[in-house]
């Protein structure tokens, strides 16, 4: 079983940074694709961003040029810097790892956005 655990959340005022962090219990590069989800109260889970293992990336319309993944393999540790923080990126953020075979989730980490 793979455990990810989130980390970095946190409080910050709008146009602030927070660097989110999720720590792998298996090398990374296992694993097909590596992403950020979020989900803000009385919403559904949406993909933010994500990183293929070739190190390709794509984002959410709403997060590009703010939002930033990457890796290093070396800690089994993907990242998520987040600039130019806007109240609506308040939502709890959940690492993903994704096979062909096995889809894995962490605990989530919150990240709240004020005015």
């Amino acid at each position: 079983q793979v455990k990810l655990v989130e980390s970095g959340g946190g409080l910050v005022q709008a146009g602030g940074s927070l660097r989110l962090s999720c720590a792998a219990s298996r090398a990374i590069f296992s694993f097909n694709f590596m992403a950020w989800y979020r989900q803000a109260p009385g919403k559904q889970r949406e993909m933010v961003a994500i990183m293929a293992r070739g190190g390709s990336t794509n984002y959410d319309d709403s997060v590009k040029g703010r939002f930033t993944i990457s890796r290093d393999n070396a800690k089994n540790t993907v990242y998520l810097q987040m600039n130019s923080l806007k109240p609506e990126d308040t939502a709890v953020y959940y690492c993903n790892a994704y096979t062909a075979i096995d889809n894995y989730w962490g605990q989530g980490t919150q990240v709240t956005v004020s005015l």
